[in-house]
Parts: structure tokens; sequence; C-alpha cells
């Protein structure tokens, strides 16, 4: 009998490359969202539609064991949506509801092994001031101080799933995601994270244009690959470690260099104007340290090579050259390009598709 996992925000990014990842493993899939996916049909084999906010649809998804949970679903966006203050309160209580009803959904079927994706949003701001020397290691994340209500819900939730494991035996496991970007996320419409809007902006540029950029391009970041994203989060549910432990890259760039790499990879020479807006923190990047000690791997994958494939993606919806089915329109409104964190893992997963 093939194993059993439920995928949680299965209609996002994450979600749906972790469905592809499990169905080649041969299980049997539940996946379950606001939305089916955007850019391609899902390969799980039982899809519901439904709002993790109610506790009575957390009931009637996890109506049985699985053995393996993955839980995505958030209510999340780039630096405009999170930064701005005028979503916190959903922000706050959309995600907070959904994981106090999928965790006392799983006790209840005493379900034991369940992935939890946090963000690298949790470590406290004061540690992140310098852009060529953040600590994000995990033992920095206390004093709390994250730099946004999306970090504090994360921080709580992480709380949320390891008292779970302390009273009831849930074997949660934890990772704090850094930026994961790749083929078939969000590139349009205001919730796209720092690669994609870069991408997309780039893509639509005449060779010798300019876009525009929040802040002075100097804030940096790591940026993880999505199938390195994957292969991370598989070997941590299944180990016997329960993190928190960050699955990102180390190789730091500032938005600026970002911006020229994606660039020499259209071939376009691209002027950069700096216009003011929500940045986030000045400095963030993966400390590896800790994953390479306790499951012995580490990512890769170059962020050059990454990009190269998502720059080749994102141009041909730009282009209206993807194919047509799950082709996202070509002239999605372009919003300002969100260079400030892209720091939030999961991409319209199962709350996104609120209004506000």
């Amino acid at each position: 009998m093939s194993k059993s996992a439920l995928v949680l925000g299965a209609g996002g990014f994450i979600g749906g490359h972790i469905v592809s990842r499990l169905k080649r493993e041969g299980f049997w899939i539940r996946g379950v969202d606001l939305k089916y996916p955007e850019f391609r049909e899902t390969e799980a084999d039982d899809f519901l539609i439904g709002d993790l906010r109610d506790p009575l649809i957390c009931r009637e998804v996890i109506d049985q064991r699985f053995d393996e949970v993955y839980q995505f679903a958030a209510d999340m966006g780039g630096a405009g949506y999170i930064f701005t203050g005028d979503h916190d309160a959903d922000v706050m209580h959309n995600s907070a509801t959904i994981n106090l009803n999928v965790v006392e959904a799983c006790r209840r079927r005493n379900i034991r092994r369940i992935f939890y994706s946090s963000s690298a949003c949790m470590y406290p701001a004061y540690n992140q001031e310098d852009p060529e020397n953040p600590n994000c290691a995990e033992e920095s994340a206390y004093p709390a101080a994250p730099d946004s209500e999306y970090g504090w819900e994360k921080l709580f939730s992480e709380r949320l799933y390891l008292a779970y494991g302390r009273n009831y035996g849930l074997q949660a496991r934890i990772a704090r995601y850094h930026n994961i970007f790749g083929p078939q996320g969000t590139w349009c419409g205001g919730r796209e994270k720092a690669p994609a809007a870069i991408c997309r902006k780039v893509a639509e540029a005449r060779n010798g244009g300019s876009i525009e950029i929040w802040g002075d391009g100097n804030q940096t970041r790591s940026f993880l690959f999505i199938d390195e994203c994957v292969e991370g989060t598989i070997r941590l549910t299944r180990s016997a470690f329960s993190g928190p432990v960050n699955i990102g890259s180390d190789e730091m760039v500032s938005i600026n260099t970002l911006v020229d790499m994606v660039a020499d990879i259209a071939g376009k020479v691209i002027h950069k104007i700096h216009i003011s807006g929500p940045t986030g923190v000045r400095g963030r990047n993966s400390d590896n340290q800790l994953i390479n000690a306790r499951l012995g791997w580490r990512p890769s994958m170059t962020l050059r090579k990454g990009l190269e494939k998502t720059y080749a993606w994102i141009e041909s919806q730009v282009n209206g050259t993807a194919p047509q089915d799950f082709s996202a329109s070509p002239s999605c409104e372009s919003s300002l390009l969100d260079v400030g964190a892209n720091d939030y893992a999961r991409e319209r997963t199962a709350v996104d598709a609120l209004p506000g």
C-alpha cells in the first residue's frame, strides 16, 4: 500500500512543487487550498477547495491518518503587502487561525509527522541592520524582535507546533525559509517576490531601459531555488531533527547585484531608478551550519543557475509563449518592484484570495 500525504496550501508555489515531488515517490496525495494551482494542473490525487480558517473544514480534510502532512497555508505576500501595516490584522488572524485549526485536527487524528513552514522573518531586526553582516543563526532568535507582524505570527506558530510536540507527541518539523523562488511562482499582481518581480520588469523593459527599485538597492538577501527548497524540506520532514532550522542559500547579494545578474541573463542593459518604498531589514542571509551538522546537507545550486531557469519561464509568461491553459495573462498589471525582502516562502496559499 502506498504512503499518503496531506499538502495544505497545495495550490501555491512551494506546495505545488512538493506535490509533484511526492507523486514521483509514489505517494497518494490530498491537496487543500482556496484555489487550484495557477500555472499547471495539480498532480494531487484528491484536491479539495476549502478555507482552513474554518475548524469544520479542517476536520473534514483531515479525516484520516496521513503518513506526512505539509503545512504551507498562510496569508502573506511581498514587502508591499507585509510592511505597509495595512494588512497586519489579517496576516496575524488568518495564519494563526489556520495553524491552530490544523495542529488540533492532526492531534485528534493521531497524526504524528507534520512539517511547518516558518520564515526567516521571525529573526530579530536588531541582528539584521548591517547589510554585510546579518546574524540569522537559529540560536539568535531570542530575545525576539521580528520587524513585522508576519514574523511575530511565524514565531508564535513555531512555538505552537513545538508545544504540541511536548504535550501530545506530535513530531513537528520546522523550517525557516529564506526567499524561495523559481518557475511557476507568482510573478505579477502585487504579491510577487523580488526575483520574480525583477525578472518580470527586466523582461518587460527594452534594452537600455530602466526599472524602479524600492530603496537604495544595497539591502542584502539570499535566494533559494525551489528544487533545493523541496529537497531540504523532504530531508527535514523525514529526519529525527525537529528544528527549527534554516532552509536557504548562503550566497548573499545586494538587490542591485540581483538586478544586474538578471539583466545579464536577459542580455540587456538595464538602468535602476531608486524610489522610496518598504524595504524590510537591511541584511539577511541563511546561516547553514546547523542544517549541515544535523542533516548532512546544505543547498549547492548557484543563484545564477536558478535565475536562468526562472527568467526563461517568466519571460515566456510576459511574452505569452507559455502554454495558454495555465499562463497568467500577459497584460497582468505591473506593481512596484518588491526589493525589500523576498522574505516569505509561500505564495498565494490557502487564504490570500481574501479581500484586503
